[in-house]
């Protein structure tokens, strides 16, 4: 336990590179959304409109129904950097990845406010923020996590600097990765089962702003 604090604390200059690097995703996704045409504008207002109206009439799938696919989607983005972690050629791959998930957030919040204003607003922060608040973070420590381990891959077979041994960091890096599968696994059952909740209940008035 104490050897997993000590190497959080040594990544943490590693947590404020990739902390910058999804919030410069979030900018650049908010960017996108002032950057379409008038056309995809209301491509998009349609969209939204008939996704409110259904929520609003028909609700979201169960929750059970939902869950599994909710964790897998989340379960996938903290496999797969951590699968990028273990090659020398993934650490780009790391990096692309806290970027899109930072333009797809803010590209979704810039959606809602351009569209819906404050109603938008409002919603984003019941149906996006909850869960992210938790996702988020487990994504950026996964990420610094891979990094650390690909950086000492780099360093220790590409570049012929002294081998140290990777048997222990890899166990701690394996060991922190399966952790923030758990709280995923966990924050995943909040946004099937509480978000859609919240969801219904800001609906209707983004409805009536649309009418």
């Amino acid at each position: 336990m104490r050897s997993m604090r000590l190497m959080i604390k040594e990544q943490t200059p590693l947590y404020i590179f990739v902390a910058v690097l999804f919030l410069v995703g979030v900018v650049f996704g908010a960017l996108i959304v002032s950057a379409l045409t008038l056309d995809q504008q209301q491509e998009l207002g349609d969209y939204l409109g008939n996704f409110f109206v259904t929520v609003d009439q028909q609700g979201l799938p169960a929750a059970p129904d939902s869950y599994w696919s909710i964790a897998a989607l989340n379960l996938k983005w903290v496999g797969l950097i951590w699968i990028l972690g273990l090659s020398v050629i993934g650490l780009p791959g790391i990096l692309i990845l806290d970027f899109l998930k930072g333009v797809l957030i803010g590209f979704t919040v810039g959606c809602l406010v351009s569209e819906y204003s404050w109603h938008g607003m409002l919603f984003a922060l019941v149906s996006v923020a909850p869960h992210n608040l938790v996702l988020i973070p487990v994504l950026l420590v996964s990420s610094a996590a891979a990094i650390a381990f690909s950086l000492l891959m780099i360093r220790s077979r590409v570049l012929g600097q002294r081998r140290t041994p990777v048997t222990r960091p890899f166990a701690m890096y394996t060991l922190l990765s399966l952790g923030m599968a758990v709280l995923v696994l966990g924050i995943s059952g909040f946004e099937a089962w509480v978000t859609p909740e919240m969801m219904r209940w800001v609906t209707p008035m983004l409805i009536g702003q649309s009418v």
